[in-house]
């Protein structure tokens, strides 16, 4: 098992986020009058909205926490304080992205009380950036994709966060650095390292 594997089943690793994206394409105007009425305070528009996002938000915070019961109350609880300022949402970007946002800084709110250390590498220039470049043939992935789950729940916090919110939830590095509160080389190197560190436990899941 390569590392090369998981840049080409990333979309299978976690669909829903793909599906997602896709959705708040297609239904941001359609979920507009759902919106209004959230702002209006309707318990019946806000349930509807929950349905329609809570899978894709509760997994978008256990990729960065970890563990299904800290996620799921994280969720629940960014679904409260979206649902508290839902005003603020000024429509300018889908929803879901703005939810998500909500949901990745309570996920990250909960990692700092946790005292998660992001470990400054920015002299590790010297380690390899294309580590995912093997290719992979497409009819193997379907084998691989729950190895390279089990392997990402194994990476140290601060790794798992890097690769999550760049591979998966799709921030760039300047986004990272913001939301992380770290110069954009450390998240690139944070990155390569999260990359190496998956690679080593992939090998060792092979023997």
């Amino acid at each position: 098992m390569t590392v090369g594997a998981a840049c080409q089943i990333e979309k299978t690793l976690y669909p829903e986020m793909e599906q997602q994206n896709n959705m708040e394409a297609t239904f941001i105007n359609i979920h507009q009058e759902l919106i209004s009425e959230c702002k209006l305070g309707d318990q019946k528009a806000q349930f509807k909205i929950y349905k329609l996002y809570y899978k894709a938000m509760y997994n978008t915070s256990l990729r960065i926490v970890g563990d299904v019961t800290d996620a799921e109350d994280i969720m629940q609880e960014s679904f409260l304080s979206a649902f508290e300022k839902i005003e603020m949402y000024s429509e300018t970007v889908a929803f879901g992205a703005w939810l998500k946002k909500i949901v990745v800084n309570r996920s990250l709110d909960y990692l700092n009380k946790r005292k998660v250390i992001f470990e400054d590498i920015d002299s590790h220039f010297d380690l390899a950036e294309n580590v995912y470049s093997d290719p992979v043939a497409e009819e193997e992935t379907a084998s691989k994709v729950a190895l390279v789950k089990e392997a990402i729940k194994k990476l140290p916090d601060g790794y798992r966060v890097i690769l999550s919110l760049y591979l998966i939830e799709g921030y760039d590095h300047e986004e990272i650095a913001e939301i992380m509160n770290i110069s954009c080389n450390t998240s690139r190197s944070q990155l390569s390292r999260a990359k190496q560190k998956l690679m080593s436990i992939l090998r060792k899941n092979e023997n």
